[in-house]
């Protein structure tokens, strides 16, 4: 149960990561103008947040399910469409085929500074703790206890290191653009699948336990 549950979140939030968005772009846009030094401090910044985000989000729904055992109910509802909502997004983006525009930050930038910018730009980004808070959601959905749940964090940050790794050494290339730019559109279609099947997962046990 344990191991099917993280696998199949793992696989949701690899596909969160590598779509389009605000920390891609902190990634992209360091690595053009700067190389991949900065690139890769970049990256660790945003792995280190991403654990703060799970942490958070497992420990806070861990307490609150505590106090009132029968909100999982709602939260399935919640993060349920909140997924189901994000992969409409990612397939509207698929179809129209949207073009993904990305600037070189030339502005230098200490290993420090970039890893601070790294934290700041996941822990600023209300989508970030909103897709942890659904992954949360999803996990304590299937049963999983609270240990479990805050457990899988380190999964996901480290997938966040290689994932925006991989971004870090791509755009510190010329062919950066060209190549994601190829690849974007399937790499959205995936990551609508994988989050459309969990939140339609999580809306259907919560009217299974409705009607149970």
């Amino acid at each position: 149960m344990i191991i099917e549950a993280y696998l199949i979140t793992w696989a949701g939030v690899i596909a969160a990561q590598a779509a389009p968005g605000p920390n891609l772009a902190a990634v992209a846009s360091v690595g053009l103008g700067q190389g991949r030094r900065p690139a890769l401090w970049i990256v660790v910044g945003i792995a280190s947040g991403m654990l703060v985000w799970s942490a958070a989000t497992a420990l806070g729904l861990a307490a609150v399910l505590e106090a009132f055992p029968l909100s999982l109910v709602v939260m399935r509802f919640v993060g349920g469409a909140y997924l189901l909502w994000l992969a409409a997004k990612a397939l509207r983006s698929t179809l129209r085929g949207e073009a993904v525009t990305i600037r070189a930050d030339n502005a230098r930038l200490s290993d420090r500074d970039a890893w601070l910018r790294g934290v700041f730009v996941v822990l600023t980004n209300p989508k970030a703790g909103l897709m942890w808070a659904a992954v949360a959601t999803y996990l304590f959905g299937v049963g999983l206890s609270g240990w479990q749940v805050l457990l899988f964090g380190p999964m996901g940050a480290l997938s966040g290191l290689m994932v925006y790794g991989f971004y870090a050494w791509l755009f510190s290339t010329r062919t950066a653009i060209a190549a994601y730019s190829r690849a974007a559109r399937g790499i959205e279609a995936v990551f609508a699948g994988v989050f459309g099947l969990l939140g339609g997962r999580l809306i259907f046990e919560g009217l299974r336990e409705m009607r149970g």
